[in-house]
């Protein structure tokens, strides 16, 4: 069931979504302490010690990204400050959260997804930089942007807009540039590139409507929009707009089913991962 269908059906407010998911990852890291000493006191200082899903994630995303001149406790107090103040990140991590874990079949844990998937981790981090740009706070949302890019190989400018289900699969190599906007219930795989197309400054970037999958290395450039639960194969190089609900496949990209009247698909493709099943509807595909 997609994230946000899941918190529709079950909970009735974000609050009670984040604690439901809270316990299951608390209830998760005393499994795996059980089952693995050597990690329990790992999972102790990372989940278990703490009080919330805020608490919990501020902690990692700090020693994670820390520095010797960009300590952890600084870094704590920032992601802590940030995500309890501000209710709609949280919700936004949840989301998150629910993505890898329905999305991705090799997520077997929320509490693997909170400590281990680099591209959850350099998204939720990339939250709080986006909230100190927009706050004009932009060297420290600079000094946090390099230190995502250095740590984790996701390199997303800070001041680009990402909204909440978003899952960034494996992530390496992901570029996501300024003026670039990613919908709701999102799907990246890695080396992904929303880009710019030359020197030209303004709104240069792409602009991903909801439910979008983007393939493994497929590179979209320029202020194009890719719209509302299009499918963007891997290794596809995209210059120019995409229709809703469709197909983009090849260097250049392609719409399967032709330009004038492209096959249109039902699902969401962001949510179903379905990479190939535009491959009975081309033709001239060849292997």
């Amino acid at each position: 069931m997609p994230a946000g269908d899941l918190r529709c059906a079950e909970w009735s407010s974000d609050a009670e979504w984040e604690a439901w998911v809270w316990t299951q990852i608390k209830a998760e890291a005393r499994g795996d302490a059980e089952s693995e000493p050597a990690l329990a006191s790992y999972l102790y200082s990372t989940i278990l010690s703490h009080s919330s899903l805020e608490r919990s994630l501020s902690f990692h995303l700090g020693n994670k990204l820390c520095s010797s001149t960009l300590l952890s406790t600084l870094l704590y107090d920032l992601f802590l400050n940030t995500f309890s103040s501000d209710p709609s990140l949280r919700a936004a991590a949840v989301a998150d959260l629910c993505a890898a874990h329905e999305r991705d079949p090799a997520c077997v844990s929320f509490s693997h997804c909170l400590l281990n998937y680099k591209g959850f981790l350099a998204c939720q981090a990339h939250r709080v930089a986006h909230k100190l740009w927009i706050q004009n706070r932009r060297p420290l949302a600079l000094a946090l942007h390099s230190r995502i890019a250095d740590v984790f190989a996701v390199d997303i400018h800070p001041a680009a807009r990402i909204g909440k289900g978003v899952l960034f699969d494996h992530a390496t190599g992901v570029v996501v540039g300024e003026t670039a906007v990613i919908g709701n219930n999102v799907s990246i795989l890695h080396h992904v590139t929303l880009g710019g197309t030359g020197k030209a400054g303004g709104d240069r970037h792409p602009k991903i409507g909801d439910g979008v999958l983007i393939g493994a290395s497929a590179t979209i450039l320029g202020n194009v929009k890719i719209g509302e639960g299009a499918k963007i194969g891997a290794g596809s190089v995209v210059l120019i707009d995409v229709p809703p609900r469709t197909t983009a496949v090849g260097n250049p990209a392609r719409l399967v089913g032709g330009k004038e009247r492209p096959s249109k698909h039902e699902d969401v493709p962001g949510q179903s991962m379905d990479h190939t099943s535009f491959m009975s509807e081309w033709s001239d595909y060849i292997i």
